[in-house]
């Protein structure tokens, strides 16, 4: 078995500490302030997190991934641009709107497709990766090689959000109060419309859901089916989905995960473990488990040392939305 396989359960585990933090509903700051300086950068024992989340640009390098999604940074990164005629980048004081090249067409072809296949404006589009990726500061695992992108469940209002909003508005909340389904007065046939038009992207992997999500998905999908396999159940993403690409094509240095299996995932068996008592309403631990260190330099790719040290790029990607409220 390839040694990444390993990493998946704790992968797993992870996001789902992630998701249970409700973190894409924190809001950010409309005057964000730069972090201090490191006493010590080189010091090897420092968290990967204190130096990627200290870089406010991409490479000037050649695109490339190197690593796995929870585990790797990248090169050359690719910023969305803030506005779109179909799409608008929230919490901008992250600065997480970056990615490979494959991952913002992707995102651009989404907001596209939710247009003409739902009706909405456009989508609302949450963290993506840091400008190198990495690991960061505060809430993901994964989204750390550039092929990861959260999307609100919330459609794109039909008017510019101002700096403010995007730093402040909260998505609307999907799953009903008990977490056994959704939300009747939340969820629509529009939202099936827009995961769909995203698993049936060849390029996309998996995408993940709450686990009420995934049963609306399995209860109202008519015809082609053969799209539920990508979505999967997932701790929290109650306001969001989560939407992972494929290792680009040559992306020798990009570690893949394994393909979803191919059934739809729809069976009561299939979803019983995310219903259960001990995801719904697990018990604190006895022992409170002891904080795991932090992941150093020394646990990623050896190239990501370059990405981290390399120059930045001459980017360009407006930061200020017209119509600010100062």
């Amino acid at each position: 078995m390839h040694p990444r396989l390993f990493l998946i359960p704790l992968i797993i585990l992870l996001a789902a500490a992630h998701a249970a933090s409700a973190w894409a509903q924190d809001k950010g700051t409309v005057h964000p302030k730069p972090l201090p300086p490191l006493a010590n950068p080189n010091d090897p024992n420092i968290a990967a997190k204190e130096l990627f989340g200290r870089k406010v640009l991409p490479t000037a390098m050649p695109t490339r991934v190197h690593g796995f999604y929870a585990h790797g940074c990248i090169a050359g990164a690719e910023g969305l641009p803030i506005n779109g005629d179909n799409w608008q980048v929230m919490r901008l004081s992250r600065n997480r709107h970056w990615g490979h090249p494959d991952l913002v067409a992707l995102v651009k072809r989404l907001a596209a497709r939710a247009r003409r296949d739902a009706g909405w404006p456009g989508i609302l589009v949450g963290d993506m990766s840091q400008p190198r990726g990495g690991p960061m500061l505060t809430g993901h695992a994964s989204h750390q090689v550039g092929l990861d992108a959260d999307i609100w469940l919330t459609p794109m209002p039909n008017r510019q959000l101002s700096r403010n909003e995007r730093e402040e508005m909260s998505a609307v909340m999907m799953v009903r109060s008990d977490r056994l389904d959704i939300d009747p007065h939340a969820w629509t046939p529009t939202h099936l419309a827009v995961i769909r038009a995203a698993a049936i992207e060849p390029t996309v992997q998996r995408i993940f859901v709450n686990a009420a999500i995934k049963k609306a998905l399995c209860r109202e999908a008519k015809g082609d089916r053969g799209w539920l396999h990508k979505v999967r159940p997932m701790y929290g993403h109650d306001y969001h989905v989560h939407i992972r690409i494929k290792c680009p094509p040559g992306a020798s240095e990009c570690e893949s995960q394994p393909e979803p299996n191919e059934g739809e995932g729809c069976s009561a068996g299939d979803l019983a473990y995310w219903f259960s008592d001990a995801v719904l309403r697990p018990k604190p631990p006895k022992v409170p488990p002891k904080p795991k260190p932090p992941m150093t330099m020394a646990a990623l790719p050896p190239a990501c040392k370059t990405v981290l040290n390399a120059p930045d790029a001459k980017h360009e990607v407006s930061s200020r939305p017209t119509g600010e409220r100062r």
